[in-house]
């Protein structure tokens, strides 16, 4: 299922990329799609199953909004910090543990810490442990509210 699966993937972004519809790049399409898929289809979806797939990635697009609305704020915030005559920036590190332990919830949290401006992910290990650089004081006290953990926990299942 996931080479079917993958296959379509890769047929759609063909056609997308190449926006003809010639017998001769269609049937390109579906051969080099087809082959792409044979190679690689384990790495688009892995070992789970096509359910829990299409899950996580319903989960997510409902993460992305979440995150860019957290970005747009982040935002707002360094412009604030930057242009304010004082400057009130007080750059932290911070170390926290999480519960997330898949590859895939770890690097989507490591992604969204380093994507909202005033944050940068440090360290993020297979054992849960990140360490963040903070801006100021309030980013670092809001990533150890848990509050993007927990939505990327959901995320992951």
């Amino acid at each position: 299922m996931n080479f079917v699966f993958t296959s379509i993937i890769m047929f759609v972004f063909w056609i997308l990329l190449s926006g003809e519809f010639h017998f001769l790049l269609m049937l390109s399409g579906i051969v080099f799609s087809l082959f792409v898929a044979y190679i690689s289809h384990d790495l688009l979806i892995g070992s789970d199953n096509i359910r829990l797939f299409s899950t996580r990635m319903l989960r997510f697009c409902r993460y992305v909004p979440w995150l860019v609305w957290q970005i747009l704020l982040a935002n707002l915030d360094l412009v604030y910090r930057t242009l304010h005559p004082k400057m009130p920036i007080d750059p932290q590190v911070i170390r926290f543990d999480t519960a997330l332990r898949s590859d895939i919830g770890i690097t989507v949290l490591a992604n969204s810490i380093t994507l909202t401006p005033g944050t940068v992910t440090i360290v993020a290990n297979q054992d849960g442990e990140f360490i963040v650089h903070a801006i100021a004081r309030k980013p670092a006290k809001d990533l150890l509210a848990g509050e993007m953990q927990a939505k990327v926990k959901r995320v992951e299942g």
